[in-house]
């Protein structure tokens, strides 16, 4: 299918103990067929935060980046939050090894004369506003600052009414099927701050299982994990995500072991935020 602007949505690759060889090379063999003009990694690129892990990462990175621009964001497991947990003004530790690699930026902006996507820092390590009852969220949940939001919401309110609004964060906005758990701490306060946002679509991961679905008429693609820990025991897949005038297109690309190449699979389609809005009007006026 063609589309007037795409892109390749991956996540939760853990380079380390845990990714799957097989997947990458998959990967990187697909991606030129496909032409995206945009690679997009919403974060857990590591496992561990470990230089071999990341270097192995930026190999991928720069490979990919043959084809087209790579977009990619830190996960938790990129943020060493054991250098300074609960130090707001030490933060700067955390993402050295990151830094090193992927450049300074955490929350990138990219623009193209259909689309701009930008990014929302959602892993914060052990901090404050990703704390729960919970023990086991430690490190593990996100949480979605008001200023970051607050960036966010400024650059799709100055970027151009055609261009399609694209938001890439970390953590699952929705609450994952299989695991029942949000990815953020505070997640109502976060989803109210997305819808407000003006994003068309969020393009996030963490949740290890892959899903589809609409908030107030946000589409929000969780991309799941190319590693060997894909939840439930799903085939992992990554996303080709196509705009056009009225829609959003999301293809899933699945894997398939037996093979060992990624094949098309299910295609979800919505309508645009813009284009419902105006048939809303279209209702109430006629």
């Amino acid at each position: 299918m063609e589309f007037g602007f795409s892109l390749v949505h991956v996540s939760d690759l853990h380079f380390g103990g845990v990714a799957d060889l097989y997947q990458i090379e998959a990967l990187e063999t697909v991606i030129p067929d496909i032409e995206p003009r945009v690679i997009v990694i919403s974060g857990d690129i590591s496992q561990r935060a470990r230089h071999g892990e990341l270097q192995r990462a930026r190999a991928f990175v720069r490979e990919a980046g043959r084809t087209a621009p790579v977009f990619i964001i830190p996960g938790n497991h990129d943020v060493q939050w054991w250098w300074r947990p609960f130090i707001p003004f030490g933060s700067a530790a955390k993402y050295r090894k990151y830094r090193q690699y992927f450049g300074h930026e955490l929350a990138p902006t990219l623009e193209f004369p259909e689309a701009i996507i930008t990014a929302a820092n959602t892993s914060h390590g052990v901090a404050w506003g990703s704390l729960t009852p919970r023990l086991r969220d430690v490190a593990v949940k996100g949480h979605l600052p008001k200023g970051e939001i607050d960036r966010v919401r400024k650059i799709f309110r100055e970027a151009d009414e055609s261009q399609t609004r694209i938001l890439v964060m970390h953590h699952n906005l929705l609450r994952g099927e299989l695991s029942k758990r949000m990815g953020l701490a505070r997640w109502q306060q976060a989803q109210r701050r997305v819808v407000e946002s003006g994003a068309d679509i969020v393009l996030c991961g963490h949740d290890h299982q892959d899903g589809v679905d609409t908030l107030d008429g946000v589409v929000v693609a969780c991309a799941g994990t190319l590693s060997g820990r894909s939840r439930g025991a799903r085939a992992p897949l990554f996303y080709r995500i196509g705009f056009d005038n009225r829609g959003v297109h999301v293809e899933e690309y699945q894997w398939n072991a037996t093979e060992r190449m990624f094949r098309r699979a299910d295609v979800h389609a919505f309508a645009r935020r813009r284009v419902i809005h105006e048939e809303a009007v279209r209702s109430s006026i006629g």
